[in-house]
């Protein structure tokens, strides 16, 4: 008996049946699934590689030789004949959006286009599956297509429409691209004032609104764009589980929920929702969003949330805190001015002595601080606010993180290992391609010899978890893992390596994606590598990733996915559907 999954003939037996070793008197505590035959990575310093692994009440068992394993076999085993593929532990992500994720392919998604003309031509698709007057609203338009700064026009949409409102978010969030309906709906004029930590992108001659709100400045809009119900959001929830487990993904870090003031969250309650009914086959940790506009009063309400989210059987104790924007539009906080315009260098978007004051409170009850830092002045904020906390806490249980770090100047890329900070990049980020065009124009050639310094601050001691900011970018942690290596993309596009003396090696790349990541996250104890004791979170891959060219490594396939034993993916599976 048995199932085949994939190219190398992953086949599902049970003990004691035609074509399995019988076992003539099974031990005192037989396995409930045992994975066999293949390169067992496990990424244990102490037992670096194994060759079969056994499963117990959801628990690894044990890891050893086949024969090892083969003495934990009893006639209810469930064995998995791994024919040469290779065992991985499960990857965790440490950066994601879930909800903004899965919503973005249920309303009119721009993701698939490659152009402005193809933007132009799923918009008119939407007009037309949804006829009326009412706005029409998306996400998914990348910023490398309209250079120099990322900024598209109101007419480049009302090219498409002139009567009904839309609105488009970018694939990163930072910004709404909208036509001329869609600023009278809101009331947005060259007379309306931009909003603290906020930009209208404004003509230069006659101050009128170009098409685009940056940053705060998108919630001038946020008024008239119907909100997501929780039925809405659950099933968003539970399609990036589906999407995530298909691409060998069992624990996330959710970067940002928001709340009301008293302790309310309507993400919270969505993924309540999903988890009762059974389908969340995932760990997850939530951050909860800091309130730029706000100072440390807000507290109080975030210990609401956590609390509550605790009652929920969920980690809320991450707090997120949006430092700064992107670089193309110059929201970014840079050291230097940019480089196509000297007088402007960004800003962080929460004081100092305001940012200070927060990590300073919250970091004694346990809360983790995870910082959004793109520009250099800005992760040098964070570094800076993290090493006077520091002197007075114990980093190994708050583990403060660092997210994006596009640009690091040199002298603080020692200060995460010295000062024990995480640095959370975005592997995939790191290649030539339009928006890092964009990123280049505005930084210019010095600066870019410091664009995602991965390599360098492992040289400084510090520790480096990845996770893909998805929707931002591809969920793929293999896509991820060979740009890593290689600083090239994925798809084979014909583009030099971007710094390729920031490469890491492949085994620091499935590290980042694996035991240091679920350590960023909290739950190392429990996952993140194939150990004793720890759940079986692991995934099944038709190649062993040592073995093959490393621009290869992207176009590997998992076969299956285990969450605490489970199988919960295999390859030939229904693919995770948008939710409606």
């Amino acid at each position: 008996m048995g199932h085949k999954f994939g190219s190398i003939g992953l086949i599902f037996v049970a003990a004691g049946v035609s074509g399995c070793q019988t076992v003539a008197t099974p031990p005192m505590e037989s396995a409930d699934l045992v994975l066999r035959g293949g390169a067992v990575y496990t990424v244990d310093d102490k037992n670096p590689w194994a060759e079969a692994v056994a499963v117990k009440d959801g628990r690894i068992l044990a890891v050893g030789t086949d024969e090892e394993i083969a003495a934990l076999t009893g006639v209810r085993t469930e064995v998995v004949e791994l024919d040469g593929g290779m065992l991985l532990p499960a990857f965790n992500d440490a950066h994601n959006h879930p909800v903004f994720g899965g919503m973005a392919y249920s309303t009119c998604s721009l993701h698939a286009g490659k152009s402005i003309a193809d933007y132009q031509q799923i918009i008119r698709r939407c007009l037309a599956e949804k006829p009326g007057d009412g706005m029409i609203y998306g996400v998914g338009w990348e910023d490398g297509l309209f250079p120099p700064k990322g900024i598209p026009t109101r007419e480049l949409l009302d090219a498409v429409s002139t009567t009904r409102p839309l609105i488009f978010k970018s694939v990163g969030g930072h910004s709404y691209w909208m036509n001329s309906a869609a600023f009278a709906l809101t009331g947005i004029t060259k007379e309306t004032q931009d909003p603290p930590g906020g930009l209208i992108d404004r003509d230069a001659k006659t101050g009128e609104p170009v098409g685009t709100l940056q940053e705060s400045a998108r919630a001038l809009a946020d008024p008239f764009i119907p909100p997501p119900t929780i039925e809405q959001q659950r099933d968003a929830i539970l399609y990036t589980t589906r999407l995530f487990n298909s691409l060998g993904i069992t624990s996330w870090h959710d970067a940002g929920i928001g709340y009301g003031p008293d302790g309310s969250s309507e993400i919270l309650d969505a993924y309540a929702a999903a988890k009762s009914g059974g389908q969340l086959s995932a760990h997850v940790s939530l951050a909860i969003m800091w309130d730029n506009e706000r100072k440390t009063d807000q507290i109080a309400d975030i210990v609401k949330v956590t609390e509550r989210a605790r009652t929920l059987g969920f980690d809320a104790t991450a707090i997120k805190f949006y430092l700064d924007g992107v670089i193309p539009q110059h929201t970014a906080a840079m050291i230097e001015p940019y480089s196509n315009d000297p007088h402007d260098h960004g800003e962080t978007q929460i004081p100092k002595e305001v940012l200070l004051a927060a990590v300073s409170q919250v970091d004694p009850m346990g809360y983790q601080s995870h910082v959004h830092a793109i520009g250099d002045a800005a992760t040098r904020e964070a570094l800076d606010v993290f090493e006077a906390v520091g002197k007075q806490a114990d980093y190994n249980k708050t583990r403060p993180m660092i997210s994006h770090l596009n640009i690091i100047d040199p002298a603080d890329q020692p200060r995460f290992g010295k000062i024990g900070v995480t640095a959370l990049f975005q592997p995939l980020w790191s290649v030539w391609e339009p928006y890092m065009r964009l990123t280049a124009e505005a930084v210019g050639d010095l600066r870019m010899q410091t664009i995602y310094p991965t390599a360098s601050v492992l040289k400084g001691g510090g520790r480096i978890a990845y996770g893909a900011d998805w929707p931002v970018a591809s969920a793929n942690p293999l896509q991820g893992i060979e740009v890593a290596v290689t600083r090239m993309p994925p798809d084979g596009t014909d583009e030099p390596p971007l710094l390729a003396s920031e490469a890491v090696t492949l085994a620091q790349a499935i590290r980042s994606y694996t035991l240091d990541s679920a350590w960023t996250n909290k739950i190392d104890d429990r996952t993140g590598s194939i150990m004793p004791g720890k759940f079986a979170d692991m995934i099944v891959l038709n190649h062993n990733l040592f073995k093959i060219p490393q621009t290869e490594i992207g176009e590997a396939e998992v076969l299956a996915t285990y969450f605490g034993g489970r199988l919960v993916y295999r390859k030939g599976a229904v693919k995770a559907k948008a939710p409606n």
